[in-house]
């Protein structure tokens, strides 16, 4: 190396600093792809993400040869600089040279390089696959050796060096954060549908379904002229029919479109409807809807009767109810709201609603956060916080709200106003407190 010419060794050295940045990005994109844009790209024959993505399959051998490459030309690089300082300063050089190496190598093969794979990572990643893996297969004697010796000793420090293939997969918690953060990607309302999906395992059927004193059912005990009158004014294609009561002889769940032909004969009579009427089929209140969506389907149901421990019947669900957890609010005939709406909202701000109204449905509808950990209605909730049923005119304070009893029955609360304390109200309580 000393009889080589000056501007030789320079030109070396620029090489050497080169190819120490290419190891350093290199290293810095590799770990920094986006592991499940990666596998997309993959699946979708992109050669070099699927040649990323073998050499990060074993991590460790994929940084060995980077660091083996990397490192051989930085010492490299060392050796020339010092033999450049000696013949243009001499001994007294070393130290200068060095120093500026050190500066050099720092801004030009590490820094810049580093920052610029972080920005870009599949710009340099890629690429590089395509030369990292034949240096993988030609120096892999070595690379072996170096990673037996260092995964030893992170063994010896009772570290697992076992590559863990479930460590980048996502818990729920994480997929919500990564469904709020895709705002530029996907439209508000597919994010709401993502994150309904994600919490069908958390929710349970009885806090959808329609309670039982909600239910459309049928009395096959009355006159066939009245039960067909009823069955003609039904607003859902299913209506469960009864005994007497729905309690204690529940006779099945007739499908009106099935029952279509019959129904249109003047000679319909009771016993033909009672043949073309489904057995029950009954759920306990505590399954979750993830799970009843799948019953639904290997059950060929759209329609359950949800029971509690006691086997009293609490309500009824149908798909459609469980479909509007994930999608919304359906809009269909047989959905369509009442001509009263439960729901006011009043000129100062506040809401007045049917205290019947499930709590998460408000939540969900007007952006509210009342506590849905226990009472599933707004008249529970009250009822459960003052431990009897109030006079018109009672008030509550559940969290950042204000609920006011404004009308009440002779065993629950009928409709309540609901108004949202403001920041100086609060402070405000806070200092009376």
């Amino acid at each position: 190396m000393n009889s080589l010419d000056i501007s030789i060794l320079f030109g070396i050295l620029a090489l050497l600093i080169i190819l120490s940045a290419l190891f350093s990005s290199s290293e810095t994109s590799m770990m920094a792809l986006n592991r499940y844009r990666l596998k997309h790209q993959a699946k979708s024959g992109h050669k070099g993400a699927i040649k990323a993505q073998k050499l990060l399959e074993k991590p460790d051998r994929l940084l060995g040869v980077i660091l083996l490459g990397n490192n051989f030309v930085n010492i490299f690089a060392s050796s020339i600089a010092t033999i450049i300082a000696m013949k243009l300063i001499g001994e007294a050089g070393i130290a200068l040279a060095a120093g500026l190496l050190t500066l050099v190598i720092l801004v030009f093969a590490e820094v810049a390089p580093k920052t610029l794979a972080a920005l870009y990572p599949e710009k340099i990643a890629y690429p590089a696959a395509f030369i990292l893996t034949p240096l993988l297969k030609i120096f892999s004697p070595i690379v072996w050796l170096v990673n037996f010796f260092a995964n030893g000793l992170l063994r010896l420090f009772g570290v697992n060096t076992q590559h863990n293939g479930d460590q980048h997969s996502l818990s729920h918690e994480e997929l919500q954060t990564l469904i709020d953060e895709a705002t530029h990607q996907l439209p508000k309302h597919y994010r709401d549908m993502l994150s309904s999906v994600l919490k069908l395992e958390t929710v349970t059927v009885e806090d959808v379904m329609i309670p039982k004193q909600d239910i459309y059912a049928v009395d096959v005990t009355q006159p066939i002229e009245d039960i067909l009158k009823a069955i003609e004014k039904s607003p859902y294609t299913r209506i469960p029919l009864y005994r007497g009561s729905l309690d204690e002889d529940l006779v099945g769940v007739l499908n009106l479109r099935r029952a279509l032909p019959l129904l249109m004969h003047k000679d319909a009579s009771l016993k033909d409807i009672i043949k073309l009427a489904r057995p029950a089929y009954f759920v306990p209140e505590c399954t979750s809807l993830s799970v009843q969506l799948r019953k639904f389907n290997e059950n060929k149901r759209r329609m359950a009767c949800i029971v509690d421990e006691y086997g009293d019947l609490q309500g009824l669900l149908s798909m459609e109810d469980l479909l509007e957890e994930i999608v919304g609010k359906l809009s269909t005939d047989s959905k369509a709201k009442p001509e009263t709406d439960s729901v006011a909202l009043n000129d100062d701000g506040s809401m007045t609603i049917d205290a019947l109204e499930f709590i998460r449905d408000l939540n969900k509808e007007y952006n509210l956060n009342l506590p849905t950990d226990g009472p599933k209605t707004l008249n529970g909730l009250i009822q459960e916080e003052l431990e009897t049923l109030p006079t018109t005119g009672t008030c509550i304070k559940v969290g950042p709200y204000i609920l006011e009893v404004i009308k009440t029955s002779d065993n629950a609360i009928q409709s309540v106003k609901l108004t949202k304390i403001s920041e100086p109200q609060k402070r405000s309580n806070e200092h009376e407190q």
